[in-house]
């Protein structure tokens, strides 16, 4: 197949010196207590370590599949070769996180799930609107999971393969003179440049392939190793008096013609059309596309200026340069399916769907800022969300291997739509998921996608967690709920009571409202659900309205920000109370004050009841009470 490389897997420790890897086969204990002097030049500690899940990559699709994994009760190791989580969102670079409701053609599809509890708790807690809180958010979530370990500033070298299963992968944080050798039973890779995969032979795709290979109409003639490029932003604020800036002698120079098609509205926050490296390798020529982007980025702002076509920007300064360029494209990772684009036009209905897209088919070209005689990007808009199969998240060859992110298995035309960071992150939630779920089945990914009873419940697991995906309805048979009598203090026409066991816990496009409503004027209101005998309840999960019809993301630029409504949505119930009937009376089991968040999940010592009621005393702002879904569970 045109496009499509296998690496031979290497030996351990390949191109680094041989003192290391003479270090990694010295004996010692568990944790290695044993250090020796390298050619590093320094001890370096070998450590033995073991997980359930290995996720390496600590950006969105790493962190939110770290997360799905721990919370669905598998040991995780989560390793990150930089000292902040969040890739291409994190302070280091600080892109958008985009995906399937950022344009009107898909407003109603904003990720849920755990993407969302991330948006919201930022959104709430964050007005200030800083990247390096973003980070620190990521971070308190990551570590606050206690199943997780965190190794930041650890990067991933090699790993072994045996029976075409990965066995162990060895990673070297030179901050604390550590060399790891990690054992564990499903391996994901989130690294973005397909690291993992690269490194334990897994099948690989790079490059462009042409109209002959999958029949798409937006691939070039001829298949090639070009690529979309990287970028780095920057940031800029204005001041009380003129601020002059002079270029440093290597920064590149322009002219007004250079920014035909990539005009400068704001000096903020910008620019995504500053790129370069897709006729390079962008993993390998990485350093020197650092440069050339900052003779760009500079070039740029020196235009801003000094061409004198841009008056306006006197006051205003450079406050912050990225220096760790943003990727968009390197390798893909071969899986047992390859989502190509008439998949994603038609909206194929894989059975194994877990997840969905719906940001543009947005392909730049190669040359980047070479090439500022073209348009920087060609977009085809979809008009509805399409799906994500399972099939394209684990390895074709690397039976324990999954992976989530921009590298899963796509052609180049549909990754220029699945590549966006908040698709990569429900991709990182299902991912993780899955490889919880084949930790607890003792199954495989592949086996997992082609058993129906596995996979249907696997999917109910997803939807539980607040992971949409197209078409599929709750039905979990562990849900007392759904065998629950309904009724409400008030609702309203469209609003009814009974939705909250429809099956839907959020609005999809027919026309109805999927949630119970009750105007918030009627006093107190309440949601109750009863049932004929009485039930061993531990746990009730409750899903609330975050107002998904509207963007919210993190954001230095001003346009883009005053379309948003920050803090807590005002949708979103924020005061309430869950009471039983015990004994024949209503006993509060626990309240709640100040929520912003979507989904809510309340565990308790397990009560025997007949009812069981939702009290709303306050939304964030709303006239309506409102609530998606509620479930019950022993």
């Amino acid at each position: 197949m045109v496009g499509i490389m296998t690496i031979k897997r290497r030996e351990f420790f390949q191109g680094i010196s041989a003192g290391a890897a003479s270090l990694m086969g010295n004996p010692g204990n568990l944790f290695g207590q044993e250090s020796v002097r390298s050619d590093f030049g320094a001890p370096y500690t070998r450590k033995k370590l073991q997980a359930d899940i290995l996720v390496a990559g600590g950006g969105l699709a790493g962190v939110c599949a770290a997360i799905a994994a721990a919370r669905n009760g598998a040991s995780v190791i989560l390793l990150q070769d930089r000292s902040r989580l969040g890739g291409n969102s994190s302070s280091e670079i600080r892109m958008h996180v985009l995906g399937a409701n950022s344009h009107k053609d898909t407003s109603l599809w904003r990720e849920t799930g755990i993407i969302e509890e991330l948006k919201l708790t930022d959104s709430a807690t964050n007005p200030q609107r800083s990247f390096e809180m973003w980070d620190l958010l990521l971070y308190n979530k990551v570590v606050s999971e206690k199943r997780i370990s965190l190794m930041l500033d650890t990067a991933l070298i090699d790993a072994a393969v045996q029976n075409d299963a990965i066995t162990t992968v060895r990673a070297v944080s030179p901050l604390v003179e550590e060399l790891y050798e990690i054992e564990a039973r499903y391996f994901l890779d989130c690294t973005g440049d397909a690291g993992l995969a690269a490194s334990c032979g897994a099948r690989c795709m790079r490059g462009r392939e042409g109209r002959d290979v999958y029949g798409e109409s937006l691939a070039p003639e001829k298949s090639d190793l070009k690529t979309m490029g990287n970028s780095i932003l920057l940031f800029a604020r204005k001041h009380p008096q003129p601020m002059p800036f002079r270029a440093p002698s290597w920064a590149r120079s322009f002219a007004e013609a250079d920014f035909k098609y990539r005009p400068i509205h704001s000096y903020e926050y910008g620019y995504w059309w500053i790129e370069l490296g897709g006729e390079l390798d962008t993993i390998k020529d990485n350093q020197k596309l650092r440069h050339e982007l900052l003779r760009v980025v500079l070039g740029v702002w020196d235009y801003i200026k000094n061409s004198g076509k841009h008056s306006d920007s006197a006051n205003w300064a450079l406050d912050w340069v990225g220096m760790i360029p943003g990727k968009r494209e390197s390798r893909r990772i071969l899986g047992d399916h390859v989502m190509i684009q008439q998949e994603l036009e038609r909206c194929e209905a894989y059975p194994d769907r877990v997840a969905y897209g719906g940001w543009p088919i947005d392909d730049h070209p190669p040359g980047g800022m070479d090439r500022t005689d073209i348009q920087p990007l060609h977009q085809v808009f979809f008009k509805q969300p399409y799906h994500i199969p399972l099939r394209s998240l684990y390895s074709s060859n690397r039976s324990n291997l999954l992976m989530a992110g921009r590298n899963i298995s796509a052609s180049h035309v549909a990754l220029a739509s699945t590549r966006v960071m908040a698709t990569c992150a429900i991709i990182g939630q299902a991912a993780g998921t899955a490889a919880a779920f084949c930790v607890q089945h003792h199954c495989s990914p592949r086996e997992l996608a082609s058993n129906k009873n596995l996979l249907s419940a696997y999917q109910q697991k997803l939807l539980r967690d607040d992971q949409a995906i197209i078409g599929v309805r709750d039905e979990d048979p562990e849900d007392l709920a759904r065998r629950a009598r309904i009724a409400a203090s008030s609702e309203t026409a469209a609003g009814k009571a009974v939705n909250i066991i429809d099956g839907w816990n959020r609005n999809i496009g027919d026309g109805l409202t999927h949630q119970w409503q009750a105007p918030m004027r009627d006093g107190e209101l309440w949601l109750q659900l009863s049932w004929d005998q009485a039930r061993s309840i531990r746990e009730i999960q409750l899903t609330f309205d975050s107002g998904l019809h509207r963007r919210l993301y993190l954001t230095g630029q001003d346009s883009e920000y005053n379309t948003q409504t920050r803090g807590p949505q005002p949708e979103t119930v924020a005061d309430y109370s869950v009471e039983a009937m015990i004994g024949g009376t209503w006993r509060r089991i626990f309240e709640a004050r100040d929520n912003f968040l979507r989904l809510v999940r309340h565990t308790f010592e397990p009560v025997a009841t007949s009812s069981v009621r939702v009290i709303v005393k306050r939304t964030n702002g709303d006239t309506l009470a409102r609530i998606f879904e509620v479930r019950c569970y022993t």
